[in-house]
């Protein structure tokens, strides 16, 4: 038997990738509804999008190694999270961002941020490539989760959206201190510096 006989039907089947329904600069959700591509709830989409895609770089960035799996999965959340805010709040039954998610995202920073030296000044993002994609996923991140937030003052937002992105961009930073070199290669802000 095939190895992908024992995987379930997949939620997501592309034939074609151009539908031409959006033409009209509309867009579907998850019920069939169309709202405009324009509404806080796509704009949010489309930066929980956009961080996610960050992340893919600084996954590239860093090669296969020990943030490879963490930022797996935190991609794989970040689907969850698209289809979350794609699903009108009353519709029963659709995927959700949920607690678990939030609180596996809090673990990880705690053990990561357990590493680090406490930190005596603001970091500049910069450092190891790595580290830099990393610092650029999280403010695009930060982006997300104030788009949501605009999002939730026109239609529902759940609570564990806006939880998981707001913990997303501090697993984000811990992890690019980590990368240099567990703190010790921070490029620091030095207030006035260049005057």
């Amino acid at each position: 038997m095939p190895a992908n006989a024992l995987r379930e039907e997949p939620m997501v089947k592309l034939n074609k990738i151009y539908t031409r329904t959006g033409d009209d600069g509309t867009t579907g959700l998850v019920d069939g509804s169309r709202i405009s591509k324009a509404d806080p709830r796509m704009v949010a989409i489309g930066d929980v999008d956009e961080a996610n895609s960050a992340i893919g770089v600084a996954r590239a960035a860093l090669g296969a190694g020990a943030f490879d799996d963490l930022l797996a999965r935190i991609q794989n959340d970040l689907f969850d999270l698209g289809a979350d805010l794609a699903t009108p709040a009353e519709m029963e039954g659709g995927l959700r961002t949920v607690q678990s998610q939030v609180d596996w995202l809090e673990a990880s920073i705690d053990g990561l941020n357990d590493q680090l030296a406490p930190l005596t000044s603001f970091v500049l993002p910069a450092g190891d490539p790595g580290a830099a994609a990393l610092h650029l996923a999280r403010a695009i991140a930060r982006r997300a989760e104030r788009s949501a937030i605009a999002a939730a003052e026109v239609a529902p937002v759940r609570d564990e959206v806006l939880r998981y992105l707001n913990r997303l961009s501090d697993l984000l930073f811990v992890a690019a201190r980590v990368v240099n070199f567990r703190g010790r290669g921070d490029v620091l802000w030095v207030p006035g510096g260049s005057r």
